[in-house]
């Protein structure tokens, strides 16, 4: 199935839950609403043209300039990007899903967005979704164990958020 098939089967059975799209990227991506998440992934993994049976990973990009200046002439709003990279082993094809967020939920800084969890979809999430909520900052809503993997549980901030700045000294050892 070519990825302009699977964008107009996605459109048709999904609608307004599928909201952009690039086929001609060099990893071609769909983009899916936040609330269109768990259905779609469902869809993608059970349909027996599609099989999309393995999450290799969940990545997120912080659109996001700290400088001011260069902040007024980006071309885009601060957001995040939750990318969802899919395989089929069967059928020996990929896709990405993307998710746009807002970076902070209702735009409160230190309030995280959030996303629901597709754990119960492919098993690998549990650790990848882990994983982006402690670099990240992005939280997975009925996650079964949503805590940091790679951070101490007393860490504060997200590292990989392009605000982020490390600490002068974590328990009394200076880090810099």
């Amino acid at each position: 199935m070519s990825g302009q098939d699977l964008l107009t089967r996605l459109k048709q059975k999904f609608g307004g839950k599928i909201t952009g799209s690039n086929l001609q990227a060099l990893d071609p991506w769909i983009e899916v609403s936040p609330e269109g998440l768990v259905e779609v992934c469902r869809f993608l993994r059970d349909d027996a043209a599609l099989q999309m049976n393995f999450l290799n990973c969940i990545t997120v990009v912080d659109y996001f300039e700290k400088d001011p200046k260069k902040a007024a002439k980006a071309d885009f709003s601060p957001h995040l990007e939750v990318l969802y990279h899919l395989s089929s082993i069967t059928k020996k094809h990929t896709l990405v899903l993307k998710v746009m967020l807002p970076r902070w939920k209702d735009d409160v800084p230190g309030q995280l967005p959030e996303l629901p969890t597709v754990n119960e979809i492919w098993r690998t999430a549990d650790w990848h979704e882990r994983e982006v909520y402690d670099l990240s900052g992005v939280l997975f809503t009925n996650h079964p164990d949503m805590r940091r993997i790679l951070c101490p549980e007393d860490w504060e901030g997200y590292p990989l958020r392009k605000d982020y700045e490390l600490p002068l000294e974590y328990h009394g050892i200076r880090g810099r």
